[in-house]
């Protein structure tokens, strides 16, 4: 597998220099500066593939080229937005960049309740808990209906956290949820996510799957034309927050997709971390059923709780099998030499380090994203692909 590094662009605290040091080859970013659904100029994409280039790098991944949420909604001014994406994939190709990853998440990408969640060890790991998750669903921003998305004893176990927050622990959970990421459309404030979540849970699964197969239809044409793969990043995490649907979450919702628009340019970013959220994935065989169509891989792992609560931990010692899913990866890419050169090598990052040492002190750094935690994930990861690449010979 190809190792790459989440990268954030020139603002980064990450140099591209750190990268090269710590053994990857590939980058993986995203113009971040591009508002939404707006074109990715040419002349924008050439500059970041040439910055990356002279650090004796390359651009293998987008992560990711952001949809605007009339696109989701089928909405507003979807016709435009959806031109523009076309538009951005036909100038990805003809910079030489082939592999999009990008999600179709419902109002709010990747959640956490706790960004730093403190470790025997003292290191920090996101975590996702569904006590402060309820707290805030039913007590802080009062959703219509978010009693029927929990039952009694996580409702009860909601309201003693809540009486117990002080205003400044619920401000700081209010702000992990909702605060937004890089190439989003933004934070939302509490009455902008109230209106979002109304107009989106209003389509249901079934309807959002639609509205995502619809979306495919449009833009898979234009990728196969550009030489594009498209790589949909799994829902994180993988079942419904706020009442909103969920439409990749599952072996079966990845199966529905690829079979729906059946093309090698329609494929899946393999995140074990989200789908390793949910017990009853089981990711080997997801892997070995969907080898030929996974482009991209997020290698973190988990420790899972019985409500759906989970928090980040090490690479190698969580509830996936990080040993199994890489050895099935290998076999992955062992039976791909009939493709196209660009696609036998999957592009795997490690993801959601965590914070260590001095790291925890430095206001720039970005959750879940700190050098020494990704370093160290990756030498553990490359130690399993060394190990297990020597065994084939």
């Amino acid at each position: 597998m190809e190792e790459t590094w989440r990268w954030f662009g020139p603002d980064d605290s990450v140099t591209l220099e750190q990268v090269r040091q710590a053994g990857a080859t590939g980058i993986v970013t995203a113009l971040d500066h591009v508002p939404t659904g707006e074109i990715w100029a040419t002349v924008d994409i050439e500059e970041r593939k040439r910055l990356i280039e002279n650090a004796g790098l390359t651009w293998s991944v987008v992560e990711s080229v952001p949809l605007h949420n009339d696109i989701k909604t089928r909405s507003g001014d979807c016709r435009r937005y959806v031109d523009s994406y076309k538009e951005s994939i036909r100038n990805l190709g003809t910079a030489g960049i082939h592999r999009v990853c990008y999600n179709f998440m419902p109002v709010v990408d990747w959640t956490r309740t706790n960004l730093a969640y403190e470790l025997p060890n003292s290191a920090q790991a996101l975590r996702f808990e569904m006590t402060d998750f309820a707290a805030y669903d039913l007590f802080v921003l009062k959703r219509d209906g978010a009693h029927a998305s929990y039952n009694d004893d996580v409702v009860a176990r909601a309201t003693a956290r809540f009486d117990a927050m002080s205003p400044e622990a619920r401000a700081a959970l209010e702000s992990n949820i909702i605060a937004g990421l890089p190439g989003g459309e933004g934070s939302y404030d509490r009455n902008g996510i109230r209106a979002a979540i109304d107009q989106f849970a209003k389509l249901g699964n079934d309807g959002y799957r639609a509205n995502l197969i619809a979306f495919l239809e449009e833009i898979i044409p234009v990728a196969e034309e550009a030489g594009v793969v498209m790589a949909i990043h799994p829902d994180d995490p993988p079942f419904s927050l706020f009442g909103l649907p969920r439409v990749v979450s599952t072996a079966d919702d990845a199966r529905a997709l690829l079979n729906a628009v059946p093309s090698p340019a329609n494929g899946l970013t393999m995140c074990a971390g989200s789908y390793g959220a949910r017990g009853d994935n089981d990711l080997v065989e997801m892997i070995r059923e969907f080898h030929d169509r996974i482009y991209f891989v997020h290698l973190r792992n988990i420790k899972r709780e019985d409500d759906g609560s989970f928090y980040e931990s090490e690479h190698l010692n969580g509830d996936n099998d990080m040993t199994g899913i890489v050895n099935a990866l290998l076999d992955a890419e062992g039976q791909r030499q009939g493709l196209p050169a660009g696609r036998c090598r999957i592009p795997m990052r490690p993801d959601h380090g965590h914070t260590l040492g001095e790291e925890k002190t430095d206001r720039r750094l970005r959750p879940g994203y700190s050098y020494a935690g990704r370093m160290k994930g990756l030498a553990e990861l490359r130690g399993v692909i060394h190990a297990l690449t020597a065994m084939r010979r």
